[in-house]
């Protein structure tokens, strides 16, 4: 069963402040978008300002062109599980390691152009992989469904791995994207524009459920 998961992509304080005082109240799992400015166009706020509740499950998705570089700081912080990705300018290996050795969850995010087989020893790795179809650095993109053919070959080099989806979703696309085999679908401006944030997340959690044609 797919679950949706609020993501969190901001450089504003008070943005990410409202957002983890309100997301919680409806869903106990987010993830949260760190971007460098260096393999993205535009910056979030750095991981040293990051802070959450206690209690809550997070899905820490850097993107960054040296992992490496901010790893002291996410073992201080202890996500549920840590996102790099695949493409970043070094050996994931080590950083990887020391993640897990710590009891923290790993995964690898993919660009559009990254072909899973071409990074198998990193997926036979990692807990989780996520497909990525957005802008980097940016909400509100479009989702790419051809992106969804990449979950096959994914569950051919690790089949019990967790699949994510981040970039576009939105209330038209979920359940395609649940019945292509995604497990957590990260929705950002879907949800984070909506008058009623609480309203949208209900709305696409039970969109979900729903079976037949996706019309």
């Amino acid at each position: 069963m797919a679950s949706i998961v609020p993501a969190v992509l901001t450089n504003d304080p008070q943005v990410y402040q409202t957002e983890l005082n309100t997301y919680p109240n409806f869903s106990k799992r987010i993830q949260i978008d760190v971007a460098d400015g260096e393999f993205t166009p535009t910056a979030t706020l750095p991981l040293q300002s990051i802070r959450w509740p206690e209690g809550l499950t997070i899905d820490l998705h850097m993107l960054v062109l040296r992992p490496s570089e901010h790893l002291a700081r996410i073992l201080e912080l202890k996500p549920s599980l840590c996102i790099f990705h695949a493409e970043a300018n070094e050996d994931l290996n080590p950083t990887l390691d020391a993640l897990s050795q710590a009891g923290i969850k790993t995964g690898i995010a993919l660009l559009k152009e990254t072909y899973p087989g071409n990074v198998q020893a990193l997926i036979q790795k990692v807990d989780h992989v996520l497909i990525f179809s957005g802008n980097l650095g940016q909400q509100g993109g479009t989702a790419d469904l051809l992106q969804t053919e990449k979950v096959p070959i994914i569950k051919s080099i690790k089949n019990d791995v967790e699949i994510g989806w981040d970039g576009g979703a939105n209330i038209k696309n979920v359940r395609t994207l649940a019945q292509c085999g995604i497990d957590i679908i990260d929705v950002g401006s879907a949800i984070s524009q909506a008058e009623d944030p609480a309203a949208a997340f209900k709305a696409l959690s039970e969109d979900l459920d729903k079976r037949g044609v996706v019309l």
